[in-house]
């Protein structure tokens, strides 16, 4: 299952999916870098991630791997990439992404708050 977002949208893929639960996975045979979580305290099954930076945004491609790849002759997979668990996964992204949005447009506690500019005395004095 597949999903592209805007740069506007998802601007730190790294920051967004670990607060979502994903972890980087650099693969030991190939070197190919992606994003991992696991169900159970197993290495399988576990939500399997590609993000890929596209013209103007980010692309999310995920399936679910059910068990180890066993390639050879047969080259068997067990991999979902569709269907409704992974539909309810994207969507489960999709709040973490809509959620990391909002937390950019609101003003951060950190940001200093400017203070008013300060009022000649007089005005002090007689206007409170």
């Amino acid at each position: 299952m597949k999903r592209v977002y805007t740069h506007e949208e998802l601007p730190n893929p790294l920051m967004t999916l670990r607060k979502a639960g994903y972890s980087p996975f650099k693969d030991p045979q190939s070197g190919e870098e992606s994003f991992i979580i696991r169900l159970t305290s197993e290495f399988y099954p576990r939500f399997h991630l590609y993000a890929e930076q596209v013209s103007g945004g980010v692309s999310l491609n995920i399936h679910l791997d059910q068990k180890k790849p066993s390639y050879g002759t047969g080259h068997a997979h067990g991999g979902e990439y569709d269907g409704p668990v992974l539909e309810k996964e994207m969507g489960r992204i999709d709040s973490w992404v809509r959620a990391a949005k909002k937390e950019r447009a609101a003003p951060s506690e950190h940001t200093p708050k400017k203070k008013p500019p300060e009022r000649p005395w007089w005005q002090k004095v007689f206007f409170g």
